[in-house]
C-alpha cells in the first residue's frame, strides 16, 4: 500500500514531539499496543532523528514519518533514518522538488488556494492543511478545496484537531486522515479512543 492508502485506513496519524529517544519509543510502543501503529515524529527536537531511526527498527509494522521537514537537510535526515514519509508545515518548492526527485512520499503544508495550486503543479495530491483550526477550520477547508476536488486532492488537517472535532474533519470526503497532536503523550486510553473515532469514520 502507498502511504496515502495506509493513512486512509488509519485515519488518525499521531504527531509526536519527543524530547528523548526513550520518550519517543515509549509512545510508539503504546501506539502499537493499542491499535494505532503510526507516528509523525517532528523535527522540533534534537532527539527526533534518533527516535525515527530506532522506532523504524524496533517497530517495522508502524507507518513512521518525519514532521516539520523545513529544508533539504531535514528531508535527507528523514529518509536516511528510515521514515516512510515526510510532512512540512508549509510549501517550500525546493524541499518539495527534492522529495519528488528522491521518490519520497512527502506532504507539503497549505492553507490558501495559491499554495494548493503550487503543490498541484508539482504533482502533489495529498496536502497538509495547517494550522487547521487557527486558519479557519472546516469552513475554510471546504472553501479552498472546492475548486480542486475533481483533481483528486485530499488533505491531512493538523493543528487544533482533537477528539472533540476530529470526527467532523474525518466525515469530509476530501480528508484522508487528520494529524493527532493530542496523542503525543502515548496515553493508552486516549489512543484507544482515537482508534474508536477512526473506526467510526472510515474514508469515503
Amino acid at each position: 500500500m502507498t502511504v496515502q492508502e495506509q493513512m486512509k485506513q488509519l485515519r488518525i496519524i499521531p504527531v509526536l514531539v519527543a524530547e528523548t529517544v526513550e520518550e519517543g519509543l515509549r509512545v510508539c510502543e503504546q501506539l502499537c499496543a493499542n491499535g494505532l501503529p503510526a507516528a509523525e515524529i517532528t523535527f522540533r527536537t534534537t532527539a527526533a532523528e534518533s527516535v525515527i531511526r530506532e522506532a523504524a527498527r524496533r517497530f517495522p509494522e508502524m507507518l513512521i514519518g518525519a514532521g516539520t521537514v523545513l529544508n533539504r537537510a531535514d528531508l535527507h535526515r528523514a529518509m536516511d533514518a528510515g521514515a516512510k514519509f515526510g510532512v512540512a508545515p508549509g510549501f517550500n518548492p525546493g524541499v518539495a522538488g527534492e522529495a519528488r526527485e528522491q521518490n519520497f512520499s512527502f506532504i507539503p503544508g497549505v492553507c490558501t488556494p495559491s499554495e494548493t495550486e503550487l503543490a498541484l503543479e508539482m504533482g502533489f495530491r495529498l496536502l497538509k492543511y495547517f494550522p487547521a483550526e487557527a486558519a479557519g477550520g472546516i469552513t475554510l477547508l471546504k472553501a479552498i478545496s472546492a475548486p480542486y476536488k475533481h483533481l483528486g486532492v485530499t488533505y491531512m488537517p493538523t493543528g487544533g484537531v482533537k477528539p472533540e472535532n476530529a470526527a467532523s474533519y474525518l466525515d469530509l470526503s476530501i480528508v484522508s486522515a487528520v494529524g493527532g497532536t493530542w496523542l503525543g503523550k502515548g496515553d493508552p486510553v486516549t489512543i484507544r479512543t482515537a482508534v474508536e473515532i477512526a473506526k467510526a469514520h472510515p474514508a469515503k
